[in-house]
């Protein structure tokens, strides 16, 4: 099987192509087959090179490699040129120099409408000529056959004027001379695929197998768009999900190969993944499953492994023993810094509503007294165990909850009433810095 991803390189690489690029790498790696990148780029304002750089570090960074390309579709203009004037030597296509009397003049001699239709508004384009009423089937792997009669079709303009090749031209050129034998793509390409069967026949080859893809909603069902969260690679890429959490989430985005199963690895997905089990209706995109799953593959990786992710993401170093206690508090890497930044950082200065409520009167006298208890122990018995023991003291001697006691303390390391587990945090800070946060809050 030789497969394709065409991407138009007018911006970052968004959910819905990645998903399709994803699954055209199912198939070619699933089958042995063979994966061809092209970029679409005759839009020459937008193809700018930037923008086929966010494509291929999209595809990197998903680590969905590719076998041939990436193939410039501009850079086969030539190409293109070539079997236009291949088609117009055959009178298979025809440039629309014509005026109302050219008009008339062919219609006298080839009869009514035969081979012309539409007004000859695009002068000078090149129109490829439709059979006056067949029935142009669409055999599609996912929604089965789709029929469109001809009579209903417009010659369709194949080139422009200067003689540049449009879209429906060129891709199914460059899918034959590709030896392309299945063309995945979004269900919005399906209305295009008539279109392409037309140049397909002119050239007097057999087109691929098509499957297009259902689009991809938000949970309200509404399409998929910037409201909904991450909109492009790049910034799930920022927002701290891993590519494994990602191939895992997007390949069940329409498709599924058991309802009890979440957790499949990439590997697998390569063996069962089957094109013909995609839902022709649209998925949803809920980035709320995105972040359960993406914490459950957090929580697969050794804690060296999630430190260097996390040093790597944040810039910074030295993180190992607060990864440790803060691993279970995380869905995402971007969650790290906020949970835990005070560690290295001090405490917040932003949460004023946490320090109103928990450092009055009766916060900071709680705390006055979590202090001693702390300071009773020595530097070398500040451990979990013994902090533990020594706050719950304090609990139980103030007849309080431990919240009442354990959030002053908190908000006094942290500045805010979000962190690891209160005992842990002291025992990571250490017994010096513990209680020189502690009287910064009691003195303030």
């Amino acid at each position: 099987m030789r497969v394709r991803f065409a991407p138009s390189p007018t911006g970052a690489l968004h959910i819905g192509g990645a998903r399709t690029a994803l699954y055209n790498w199912f198939v070619a790696r699933g089958s042995g087959g063979t994966l061809v990148l092209r970029i679409e780029d005759t839009d020459r304002e937008r193809s700018t090179p930037e923008n086929v750089e966010q494509i291929l570090d999209a595809l990197r960074w998903l680590e969905l490699d590719y076998d041939e390309g990436p193939i410039s579709q501009v850079e086969r203009s030539s190409r293109h040129a070539e079997v236009l004037q291949q088609l117009l030597d055959q009178d298979l296509a025809y440039r629309t120099t014509a005026t109302a009397e050219d008009v008339k003049a062919y219609k006298a001699q080839h009869g009514a409408d035969k081979g012309f239709r539409g007004r000859p508004e695009a002068e000078g384009a090149v129109r490829l000529r439709v059979p006056e009423d067949e029935e142009l089937v669409v055999h599609d792997l996912i929604r089965g056959d789709t029929t469109f009669r001809t009579v209903h079709l417009d010659d369709p303009v194949i080139a422009r004027a200067d003689g540049t090749a449009l879209y429906n031209f060129a891709v199914a050129i460059d899918d034959h001379d590709a030896r392309i034998t299945h063309v995945i793509r979004g269900e919005d390409h399906l209305s295009n695929t008539p279109k392409q069967l037309l140049v397909y026949r002119a050239l007097g080859v057999d087109p691929p197998a098509f499957a297009h893809l259902p689009l991809l909603h938000g949970p309200d069902g509404k399409k998929l768009s910037k409201r909904h969260g991450a909109a492009s690679v790049q910034e799930l890429r920022a927002e701290g999900y891993l590519p494994a959490a990602i191939r895992n989430y997007l390949a069940l985005l329409g498709w599924g190969d058991a309802d009890d199963e979440t957790i499949i690895t990439t590997d697998e997905l390569v063996k069962r993944f089957d094109i013909t089990r995609v839902s022709k209706n649209p998925a949803r995109f809920d980035v709320q499953k995105l972040r359960w799953l993406n914490g459950r593959y957090l929580r697969e990786l050794s804690l060296d492994e999630l430190t260097a992710a996390l040093e790597e993401h944040t810039g910074r170093t030295g993180l190992r023993s607060v990864v440790e206690i803060s691993c279970e508090k995380i869905q995402t890497l971007a969650d790290f810094w906020p949970l835990a930044g005070f560690f290295f950082d001090g405490p917040t200065t932003t949460d004023a509503k946490a320090r109103e409520q928990w450092l009055g009167d009766d916060g900071r006298a709680a705390l006055g007294d979590a202090r001693g208890a702390l300071a009773a122990l020595p530097e070398d018995g500040f451990t979990v165990e013994e902090i533990d023991v020594a706050l719950r003291a304090v609990v139980q001697a103030r007849e309080a909850k431990p919240k009442q006691v354990f959030q002053p303390v908190r908000v006094a390391l942290a500045g805010t009433t979000v962190s690891p587990g209160i005992f842990e945090t002291l025992a990571v800070l250490g017994r010096d810095e513990s209680l020189r946060r502690i009287d910064a809050a009691l003195g303030g």
